[in-house]
């Protein structure tokens, strides 16, 4: 009876397509379409088919006999290819493409104060009415006489919302200060609370967006790690992690023209489904979900938080209509591309988006002797949480930077107990790169709390002592998070005169006793303060500390120390590995 009355409903809008352009007849075919449309879960009730029966009926009567003598049939031929299901691609990546991945910057003005003197007042421009603005919504009283004031100083903020982003989410921020706002550096600032939206110059006017980020934190200037004469880099600077997501980003896909249809589209959700989905509670429930005929909307699954290139790869990857016997088919002939170094990454994308059933073919391709071969293997089962993708990786890091950062992001979120004894021994790598990248993969873990130690320095400012049997290195963060890194057993530090930090900072070496620092610190209007510490790399930071010192006053003491000779270890600025590094082949690898 279903197909039947399926069949009923389409003639009559084949009929009613081939009628004249009446209004009457307009107003009927509009409702009739309305009852056509698609409903999810909803099959045709008897009411429906006897209220579609009755359009029809009425449309023919106002159209006159010619209904009934196959006129027309080219308009009917074009209605029949519009009701007519296309037949989807083989991979989703034929039929759909991804949105949502481009990051969204987003801007404000804000105010920095808690300086000593160095602010200044800024003149008349359209950031200070911006400020004003904003200070006034907030009820704050005299705008003008703050902005005057030498220890405050307005600041552009500039952050970054990446794709996939959720609410909470913490970014880094970027401020500057322009130059009509008179300041001379930023050092030992904070950044008050700021509102951040999209912004943009329309008419000459600026015009802003909807709330999307809010910005606070303290001000980290270019200058603290960077040297030269150029008096900007004392007012520009970032904020670690001071930026908070307001509101989170949805991807998904869109589906191309030719394939628009809600069932090309529910195949495609069901495709991505099969491979994806959460467990709420005793529900399973999939990440995709159509919601046009044209878009579906993703979700991101938690294993793929931090790698949300990947995650878009294998979702593409993914076959739409699949049968247990063409994915054995499949699976042959990925096992042998795999082989291929010209198509081995591909195959390895297709064989991760197969899932579970294709383990075994990328085990099988880890034991290639061809490092490129293993790893593009053995990234793929990083990402299936496999513990056999973990030597592999760690082999590959050791031996080829070019593969380094996409290994470590496979090694981040993977699952298993092992990962902590299989990254211990890159600490013992000369390669500052390997380590830093091994401790940003350990840090997140708390089983791995016995090969590092982790003290607080200061209010905002994390040290972490590494073992390595490797030269003495210290890597310093300017992204995420402040902290400071020491591997191995640091040298001593030895000053040969005296070390001028910024305001009012100044450490030497104690004469009583040459294995101990004195740190001090003298300010207007502030107490003078001293410290005595050990003339080491954790010591001098607890000094530091000790005398108010915040994370700027020490990134700005170790790049001092380390260029007048002070510290012989190796000091190194986010030495983490760099992503999109290019491998070369060697001819006897690539049969091609």
């Amino acid at each position: 009876m279903l197909a039947t009355r399926s069949d009923v409903a389409c003639d009559a809008l084949r009929l009613i397509y081939a009628q004249r352009q009446d209004p009457e007849r307009r107003a009927l075919q509009f409702s009739l379409a309305r009852m056509m449309q698609p409903r999810t879960h909803h099959l045709f009730s008897s009411r429906r088919f006897a209220s579609i029966f009755a359009c029809s009926v009425a449309l023919a009567v106002i159209g006159g006999c010619s209904l009934f003598k196959g006129k027309n049939e080219g308009e009917e031929k074009k209605l029949t290819n519009l009701l007519d299901v296309p037949t989807p691609p083989e991979f989703i990546r034929e039929a759909a493409a991804p949105r949502g991945l481009s990051p969204i910057r987003v801007s404000g003005v804000g105010l920095v104060n808690s300086l000593a003197g160095t602010g200044g007042p800024a003149d008349p421009s359209p950031y200070r009415d911006q400020l004003v603005d904003e200070m006034r919504r907030n009820n704050i009283k005299d705008a003008f006489k703050i902005l005057e004031q030498t220890d405050n100083a307005l600041v552009r903020v500039m952050g970054t919302i990446p794709p996939g982003a959720k609410r909470g989410d913490p970014i880094d921020l970027v401020v500057e200060s322009p130059l009509d706002a008179n300041a001379d550096t930023l050092h030992g600032g904070w950044l008050l609370e700021t509102r951040l939206r999209q912004q943009k110059i329309l008419g000459g006017r600026v015009r802003q967006g909807d709330l999307m980020g809010m910005g606070t934190g303290a001000v980290l200037p270019r200058s603290a790690y960077e040297s030269g004469d150029d008096p900007r880099l004392a007012t520009q600077g970032f904020i670690l992690g001071g930026g908070t997501v307001q509101e989170s980003r949805q991807m998904g896909f869109v589906i191309r023209p030719e394939y628009q249809h809600v069932k090309v589209a529910t195949k495609i959700a069901a495709a991505i489904n099969r491979r994806f989905f959460f467990f709420d509670g005793t529900t399973r429930r999939g990440v995709a979900k159509p919601v046009e005929d044209d878009y579906i909307e993703v979700e991101v699954h938690p294993r793929y938080e931090d790698s949300l290139g990947r995650y878009v790869s294998v979702l593409r990857a993914l076959v739409i209509d699949t049968s247990a016997s063409a994915q054995q088919e499949r699976l042959r002939r990925l096992a042998s591309e795999l082989n291929n170094p010209a198509k081995a990454a591909d195959a390895a994308l297709q064989l991760e988006a197969i899932g579970e059933s294709a383990i075994p073919t990328l085990i099988a391709g880890t034991k290639s002797t061809n490092p490129e071969l293993s790893f593009y293997a053995a990234e793929a089962l990083a990402y299936l949480d496999r513990y056999e993708a973990l030597e592999p990786l760690v082999a590959v890091i050791e031996s080829d930077a070019a593969f380094r950062h996409p290994a470590f992001q496979a090694l981040e979120g993977l699952e298993h107990p092992g990962v902590v004894d299989a990254l211990k021994p890159l600490f013992e790598q000369e390669s500052i790169e390997s380590r830093y990248g091994a401790f940003t993969v350990l840090r997140k873990r708390r089983e791995s709390g016995g090969i590092m130690s982790a003290k607080p320095i200061g209010k905002r400012c994390m040290l972490y002592q590494v073992a390595s049997t490797a030269g003495p290195a210290i890597a310093v963060s300017t992204r995420d998070t402040p902290e400071i890194v020491v591997f191995g057993n640091s040298g001593p530090v030895t000053i040969d005169g005296a070390i001028m930090g910024p305001l009012g900072l100044i450490i030497k070496q104690n004469p009583a006793n040459p294995a101990q620092l004195r740190v001090s610190r003298f300010q207007v209007g502030k107490q003078d303060r001293r410290q005595l510490c050990d003339a080491t790399v954790p010591g001098l930071l607890e000094g530091i500390a000790a005398v108010g010192g915040d994370y700027a006053d020490i990134v700005t003491v170790l790049r001092i120390a380390k260029t007048d000779g002070a510290i012989t270890d190796q000091l190194a600025i986010d030495p983490l590995p760099k992503s999109l590094r290019t491998y070369y082949r060697s001819d006897e690898s690539d049969p091609e």
